[in-house]
């Protein structure tokens, strides 16, 4: 069984989506609202596989001053997983620990394994709105062959990282990070296997990778992120088809 940290910031503007609100039409507020949707749907795809979720947060103190608020940080992101799951009681919430994401993720995949002695570990972010529990589980069973899983996602990204025994975790999400995760796997001895390509949602192309696939599953009455698809009726958001180059527009 593996355990999934889902990395997971509180849905702050202007801390979360950053990248997403300053290349597409959805405001600071919106792209923040959208990162949620996007982590609550990610949280279910976990629950609902046969995997451990581990909602691994960023405390406060690992927090801009600017986007501490009277809320804490766990609160906002237990507050998350109550909306997102039927039955919360069986999520693990613990705090990230490093002063970069490539260190508070290596931190937990290497405490899994070395201190909790679990088989196998892996990172996601909130990002990936179509990880689904097969992906996960279809992890899970290369998992057992392999020391290292990835979910290639557009650009060089990766959507999905799972190992059964640590790597070299310095800088080892810089770009593009499926070659360096691959790197840090194959330096380390490992064999190395892959998850179907998957899109994530960081920027505004993504949005126009994303929101032509989405409508059409939504349309043919297939399974969607529906915290994601959600988000998007209630904004309008579609890509236009009367220009050369598609842009996102709002109905």
């Amino acid at each position: 069984m593996t355990t999934i940290a889902v990395m997971a910031d509180p849905p702050r503007e202007g801390l979360v989506a950053t990248e997403l609100a300053a290349t597409s039409p959805l405001t600071e507020s919106e792209a923040a609202q959208c990162y949620a949707a996007m982590c609550r749907d990610v949280f279910v795809a976990v629950a609902r596989s046969g995997g451990d979720l581990l909602v691994n947060y960023r405390p406060d103190d690992l927090l801009p001053d600017e986007h501490v608020t009277d809320t804490a940080s766990e609160a906002a992101v237990r507050a998350l997983a109550t909306a997102a799951l039927d039955d919360p009681s069986d999520v693990r919430f613990e705090p990230q620990v490093g002063s970069t994401f490539d260190a508070r993720a290596g931190n937990t995949i290497t405490h899994l394994l070395r201190e909790e002695g679990v088989t196998s570990a892996a990172v996601v972010e909130g990002s990936a709105p179509f990880l689904t529990r097969p992906l996960v589980d279809n992890a899970a069973m290369k998992l057992r062959r392999s020391e290292v899983v990835l979910g290639a996602a557009t650009r060089g990204r990766a959507y999905y990282a799972g190992f059964t025994d640590p790597v070299d975790f310095a800088d080892a999400f810089a770009a593009p990070e499926l070659e360096t995760l691959t790197d840090r796997g194959r330096d380390a001895g490992h064999e190395v296997d892959f998850l179907p390509i998957q899109p994530v949602v960081e920027t505004g192309d993504d949005l126009l990778d994303v929101l032509p696939l989405l409508n059409a599953r939504v349309d043919a009455e297939r399974v969607v992120p529906a915290n994601t698809a959600a988000f998007v009726d209630r904004l309008g958001l579609r890509v236009a088809r009367d220009d050369a180059e598609p842009r996102l527009v709002r109905d």
